[in-house]
Order: structure tokens, then C-alpha cells, then sequence
């Protein structure tokens, strides 16, 4: 099988992908080094922002990085060797050495884009259609411009345009929580906390919920002592009444595809601060009281019944979104453009065969962590689980098992409970 480099693919086939975060980056780069015609299109005219999202990366991520010429170094994350459970009096009730580096959505996307030509990048780019041309699409633009291409990859997120004009069925479905996450200076921490937030992955587990929290590197990438952010994320119980009340703006306008963070009502950012000093010890109530910018993440489950079809792929969030106890969105999507890659530049003039090889090894693994997803997340105590799902909840919600359990790649769960999911 090929491996990415600059001329492998049949001459210029032309890639339009739909989605410039960081499935779009990577599948762009892959692409764009194995010789095709690729642009990436993206529907925010403005640089991309952060948001505070930290990331658990894995070898599989690390290898793509490495394929693109990104140094899996010092400023890549920070890494950490001890996994810890707290009490919710701060007592530490397990702990696990898995040595394992911690990054940022934002030093990921910066290191993705600052390698890709600033002028295959489109922004303010957006996506309304797919028209099939024969063995070729034509995708369609809101500014009216076209763009006729060999293939079209949509990378374009949970809430994919590309998805929802093949498989308009195929739609994310409410878990029954959200994930308000927060993120944190080092200075602005109470130097008592310091020690034990910068030197673990910390999990806690509040009645019926869950949180988890790490240090990143700070804004500019510099992960010295003083220098860090502490990321955190706090998995709530939320009714879909309650999550449409804090979907919905100070004017009245409900948004359904997930509010901005600036948009919040603060009596929701406030209730959940008073929440962390109530429920959380102390150790990890303050960086969520202390996090500016705090925002919430609707957690779903996505299935789409194929990823390809005809001349148009998902990659990503916009094929399967599995939950973010898996720790496997980034990893999945990088999968995807790395496999999808890899069969292009293996199979000149064969698109279609290509096509086809990615459609069935990658629909098969997005079902398999979606199900695996779900199966982490009944440790969060949902009402509506079954007995089964109640029994594998309280199991996961051990000390000595969750720290075993979320963010680690399902071949690699030390859980023999795991091993039938792929």
C-alpha cells in the first residue's frame, strides 16, 4: 500500500473536501503529498478558534503526524504518566501509571494548517450541494460558484451538510447529557492544587456523573511549569427539555445545531460553577469556577448506514460520531484520511475500488466505536438504561476500572469486558 508520497495517486485527480478543521487538515495533507488536485473548503471565514478543547492523543495519531513531517515532541503535548480516580472529598481512590500525552485542538489544527498551501484553503467557503456528472460530482457553493472534482470528502462534523443531502435519516441522537468543558491558566490555581492537577489524568465521578480533566500546554504552546492550562470536562445529566432551555439565547432564538459559547445565558454558566463548588473536591471545583469561556458539548451517538456514494465520501464526525469517552474522535477521523489516502495512492485509475475498500473497512470500525462509545457511557446514569447496561455501568464506575476504561484505544483496553466490541 502506498504511503503518502508526493505522486502516488492516478494525475491530478481533483478533491474537494467540505470541512477545514482537523479531519478536513489531515485528509487535505494526506491527499495534497500523495500527489492529487485537493482543496479544503471551509464555511467560517475567520481562523478557526480553540475553545479550550483538550485532546487525549494515541500511536495511531502520533503516526500521521510524523507522516506529515510534524515532530512528536516536547511541544506536541504534555505528557503524563499516572492516571488517578478522586474521591468527592479529594481522596485519591485508585490510581494506574499509562504514560500518555495531552494536546490541544487548537496546537493540533495550527500544526495541520500551518503545513497545508494557505492557498488550497478556502474560507467562508459554504457547502450547499453534491450533483452527481457521470464517474464525477459537481459541488455546489452558497456564493454560487462550482467546482467540478473527482471525488468530494465530506469532513464537515456531526452536523455534516454532505451527510444530510445523502442520508438525510442519518441524524446525531441526544445521549441524555452534555459535557460542559472549561479550561484554566496554571497561575490563576490555588498553588496547593497545582501538584496533583499538573502531574495526572484526574478522573472523578459525582452521583451518576463524570469528569475528567488534564493539563494541556498554554495558548502558545509552551508546556513549562507556570506556563500549562488545566482542561476540564464535566459529563452532566441533562433532560432534552433542559438541554432545548440552554440551547436557546438571552433574544429567544433556540439553536438547534448547538449554541456559541458567547450566546449562553450566564445563569447556566453560573449554575454550573455553583454546581463544581457543591458537588466537585475542591481540587477540581476550582479550575471549572476559574475557567473563562465555559461551554457545553451535547453528547450524541451518529450512524450512517455507508460512508461512500458514488464520488462522495464521510470522513469523520460526519460519518460516525461515537462519545468522548472513547477519546477517539481525532483518532478516528485521522484513521479515515490515512486509510482513504493510503487506497487512493495504492490504486491509480481505480477510484472506484478504492472507494469501495474504504467504504467497508471504515464503516465497519465507525460502528464498532459508536457501540463502544455507548457501552463506556453507562457508567453516566441515564434514566431508561437496562439491567444489562445498569450492571456494566456500576462496573464502570469502580475506581480502580474507569481509569482503565475511557480515552484508551479499544485493541488496547486492558478490559476483557471490551474485547467483543471490535
Amino acid at each position: 500500500m502506498a504511503d503518502g508520497s508526493e505522486g502516488n495517486a492516478a494525475p491530478r485527480q481533483r478533491v474537494v473536501i467540505v470541512g477545514g478543521s482537523l479531519g478536513g487538515l489531515l485528509a487535505g495533507n494526506l491527499l495534497h503529498r500523495a500527489g492529487c488536485d485537493v482543496t479544503v473548503h471551509e464555511r467560517i471565514g475567520t481562523e478557526l478558534a480553540e475553545r479550550g478543547v483538550g485532546i487525549a492523543t494515541h500511536p495511531e495519531l502520533h503516526a500521521a503526524f510524523e507522516r506529515l513531517g510534524i515532530t512528536i515532541d516536547e511541544a506536541f503535548g504534555t505528557r503524563l504518566e499516572e492516571r488517578i480516580t478522586l474521591g468527592t472529598d479529594g481522596q485519591i481512590l485508585a490510581r494506574r501509571r499509562l504514560p500518555q500525552i495531552q494536546s490541544t485542538w487548537g496546537h493540533l489544527y495550527r500544526s495541520l494548517r500551518g503545513i497545508f498551501p494557505a492557498e488550497r484553503y478556502v474560507a467562508g467557503a459554504t457547502f450547499t450541494r453534491a450533483e452527481a456528472q457521470g464517474d464525477r460530482v459537481l459541488a455546489h457553493f452558497a456564493d454560487g460558484s462550482r467546482i467540478e472534482a473527482d471525488l468530494l470528502i465530506g469532513a464537515d462534523g456531526v452536523r455534516s451538510t454532505v451527510r444530510a443531502q445523502l442520508w438525510p435519516d442519518a441524524v446525531p441522537e441526544y445521549a441524555g447529557y452534555v459535557a460542559w468543558r472549561g479550561i484554566v491558566e496554571e497561575e490563576r490555581l490555588s498553588a496547593a492544587h497545582r501538584d496533583i492537577l499538573f502531574e495526572h489524568f484526574i478522573v472523578c465521578l459525582p452521583p451518576g456523573e463524570h469528569v475528567v480533566g488534564y493539563p494541556v500546554a498554554g495558548a502558545d504552546g509552551d508546556g513549562s511549569p507556570g506556563r500549562r492550562r488545566f482542561n476540564i470536562v464535566w459529563y452532566r445529566l441533562t433532560t432534552a427539555e433542559r438541554l432545548r432551555e440552554m440551547q436557546t439565547d438571552e433574544s429567544g432564538h433556540y439553536h438547534e445545531a448547538g449554541i456559541a459559547p458567547d450566546l449562553i445565558v450566564p445563569s447556566f454558566v453560573d449554575e454550573i460553577r455553583q454546581a463544581a463548588e457543591n458537588l466537585l473536591p475542591p481540587v477540581l471545583a476550582e479550575p471549572m469556577i476559574r475557567s473563562r469561556g465555559l461551554f457545553f458539548q451535547t453528547i450524541v451517538d451518529l450512524e450512517t448506514p455507508q460512508m461512500v456514494e458514488g464520488s462522495v465520501a464521510l470522513l469523520g464526525d460526519a460519518a460516525f460520531a461515537a462519545r468522548p469517552h472513547t477519546g477517539m474522535g481525532v483518532v478516528k477521523a485521522t484513521g479515515d484520511a490515512v486509510l482513504l489516502a493510503d487506497l487512493i495512492g495504492a490504486y491509480p485509475g481505480e477510484l472506484a475500488y478504492a472507494l469501495a475498500r474504504y467504504d467497508a473497512e471504515r464503516t465497519r470500525y465507525g460502528r464498532s466505536l459508536v457501540r463502544f462509545g455507548r457501552r463506556l457511557g453507562t457508567h453516566v446514569e441515564t434514566p431508561g438504561r437496562s439491567a444489562g447496561e445498569i450492571e456494566l455501568g456500576d462496573y464502570l464506575r469502580r475506581p480502580e476500572t474507569v481509569i482503565q476504561a475511557i480515552s484508551i484505544p479499544p485493541p488496547c483496553s486492558p478490559l476483557d469486558v471490551f474485547r467483543e466490541d471490535f
